[in-house]
């Protein structure tokens, strides 16, 4: 019985044995099977969705928290703008509470500055302006009552009794439009408060903040980050320089536009142009409209015409020669990668994602390209004494945690 046992389990073992080898040779046929450029592209096919899952997620966030991240990254510009100022104080022996609030007020003061300059002038023009604008209109409408088009006073009465009547009948979308706006306003409001206080800071304690978030990688890994981090700073403060300078030549040649052209409130034009030229699309619209509608107003058609080309000669020239060229050297991203970002952020986002397109794509450009080429490798990772921001040193912390360990 022993020996027969022995035969029954050594023949069953033989076949499994050959039953498994079976199996892997046929699972080695099927995937022989398979070409080797679909086993190429299928890999690469997992790896891209999942990044691209991660990426929508990360955008889903980012928009949900829209009201919290714009004015956190608005308060990052303004310090990669103001660091420098305030670190030149420092450097002329400057204490730091007076370079910071220094540097707070000189942002503050020339903002401020340049809208009252400019609301000044509109303000003391405003009778005229008013009185031209209603001078225009009569000569409009006398044109249309006795241009090429016949267009008798009856049917100029009905058109604007229409209009009368159809903001009437939507005076619920326009209540609900009132609403909306009151609380967009109150958006705004506590998204500057949150900006300013995020300068503050930033422009107190940046580097303990950035050593802190430093801090929250593993140590094996803070050296990279580290080394990316500073030079998506430099990256970004080159941005913000060019930027600033954009925003000068196209209140310089639309100002000089309308000086030349003898139109009335050059100045004001000049400075709205110059603000609003950190707000794209929107600015350079709004901005480029008015310079037109005073054109219009105070030197007729003719001088309106030849304002509006100066107008979209400027913004031509901002959008296919100063934006790609100037900016993509300034931020090492290639002009076109310049119109794709904002093209792209502008579909994404909006206003905001238009503004922050090319910021973001230029840090993590030089980030990545930083990491990528090794370059951290041989430099050493911030002590862990160091990664910690005196903000964290407020904390209550448990007994022998240290963070940043």
């Amino acid at each position: 019985m022993t020996e027969s046992t022995g035969r029954a389990r050594g023949k069953s073992i033989r076949k499994r044995e050959s039953g498994t080898q079976g199996a892997d040779a046929s699972e080695r046929d099927a995937s022989d099977s398979i070409p080797y450029g679909m086993r190429i592209a299928a890999a690469w096919s997992w790896r891209l969705l999942l990044v691209g899952g991660v990426l929508a997620v990360v955008v889903f966030l980012i928009i949900q928290l829209r009201l919290i991240v714009i004015p956190i990254l608005v308060a990052v510009l303004l310090g990669a703008l103001l660091v420098p100022f305030a670190a030149f104080l420092q450097r002329n022996r400057w204490p730091k509470w007076l370079a910071v609030t220094v540097a707070m007020l000189s942002a503050l003061v020339v903002v401020g500055g340049l809208l009252t300059v400019g609301i000044t002038f509109i303000a003391r023009d405003r009778n005229e302006l008013a009185a031209q604008s209603l001078q225009a209109w009569d000569e409009f409408r006398g044109w249309l009552l006795e241009g090429p088009f016949h267009i008798t006073e009856q049917q100029l009465n009905d058109w604007v009794n229409q209009i009368v009547t159809s903001v009437q009948e939507d005076s619920s979308v326009l209540v609900s439009g009132a609403l909306s706006l009151g609380s967009s306003v109150g958006h705004f409001l506590a998204g500057l408060l949150l900006a300013l206080f995020a300068t503050l800071f930033i422009l107190i304690d940046g580097r303990g903040i950035w050593r802190w978030v430093v801090g929250v990688f593993p140590r094996r890994a803070r050296a990279a980050v580290n080394g990316a981090g500073e030079a998506g700073w430099a990256t970004l403060q080159n941005f913000v320089k060019v930027q600033i300078l954009v925003a000068t030549i196209d209140a310089i040649g639309i100002g000089l536009g309308a000086f030349f052209l003898g139109i009335p409130l050059a100045v004001p034009i000049a400075i709205l142009v110059f603000l609003g030229s950190f707000i794209p699309i929107v600015g350079a619209v709004v901005t480029g409209a008015l310079a037109v509608f005073v054109a219009l107003i105070y030197n007729g058609p003719v001088i309106a015409l030849i304002m509006l080309g100066i107008v979209l000669l400027v913004q031509q020239v901002e959008g296919h020669v100063l934006q790609p060229l100037i900016m993509g050297t300034a931020v090492k991203v290639h002009p076109l990668g310049v119109v794709v970002a904002v093209a792209t952020g502008s579909l994404l986002a909006g206003i905001p994602g238009a503004l922050f397109a090319v910021p973001v794509a230029a840090v993590l450009n030089v980030m990545i390209a930083y990491i990528a080429t090794g370059a951290w490798k041989g430099g050493s990772s911030p002590p862990a004494t160091e990664t910690r921001s005196p903000l964290w040193r407020t904390v209550p912390q448990r007994p022998g945690y240290q963070r940043g360990e």
